[in-house]
């Protein structure tokens, strides 16, 4: 019988220390992102021995080809200014909404990178003296339609979105970003079999990645 030794996140966070010599790119990193990393690998673990369905898989490696580009840090974040914040190892950084933190402490902040291009900053926030809200008595009728998006009982019309013009865009650009793409997986391929001296990656060839944002920013819109 052979016994494995299952790991809990306080034992994989000592392990980062020597993690950090063998791999000097982990230093770039925040700290505590590699610890919440550490987290989510025990809970996953976790999952899986506790399972009785047979539904929960086994913990996936994520590569830096992973579609979702993101991290989790729970290190301090402080408020420089009316549109700054100070995250770790990222210094300063312009935001928007800064006004709605305050009397709050950040408990953990996750940075995403969307195919679009653009960065999100997501917050977890306690807030010491949470809003109070009384209750109006007053009551509302919404009725979804075709030609109105929602129309209200007061009186009140919300016109629909014409999407059609962004979905043709979406559409033109899905195709040209696959075309893109397979025709440069072929010339890795041919490279791969060519032997050549330097073979090209897929991360060389620029064109499908900017089909792949303009793809993605219309349909996000």
């Amino acid at each position: 019988i052979k016994l494995c030794l299952f790991l809990g996140k306080f034992k994989l966070n000592y392990l980062l220390k020597p993690l950090k010599k063998e791999y000097p790119f982990l230093k770039n990193s925040d700290s505590s992102s590699l610890q919440v990393v550490n987290e989510f690998l025990t809970q996953s673990w976790k999952n899986f021995f506790q399972d009785k369905t047979g539904q929960v898989g086994k913990p996936r490696f994520h590569s830096r080809k992973y579609l979702k580009k993101s991290y989790t840090g729970k290190s301090t974040i402080r408020i420089t200014g009316k549109r700054y914040l100070k995250i770790p190892k990222l210094g300063y950084v312009k935001t928007s909404k800064t006004g709605v933190l305050q009397n709050t402490k950040i408990k953990r902040y996750t940075v995403v990178l969307e195919p679009t291009g653009k960065y999100y900053l997501s917050l977890q926030v306690e807030i010491s003296d949470p809003e109070k809200y009384s209750l109006t008595g007053k009551q509302v009728g919404i009725d979804v339609g075709a030609a109105d998006l929602e129309i209200l009982s007061n009186g009140l019309k919300y016109p629909s979105f014409d999407s059609s013009y962004f979905e043709k865009k979406a559409k033109v650009w899905q195709r040209k970003y696959a075309r893109r793409r397979h025709l440069a997986k072929l010339l890795v391929l041919q490279d791969r079999n060519k032997k050549v001296l330097c073979p090209r990656s897929l991360e060389s060839f620029t064109n499908w990645q900017k089909a792949q944002k303009s793809k993605a920013k219309y349909q996000a819109k």
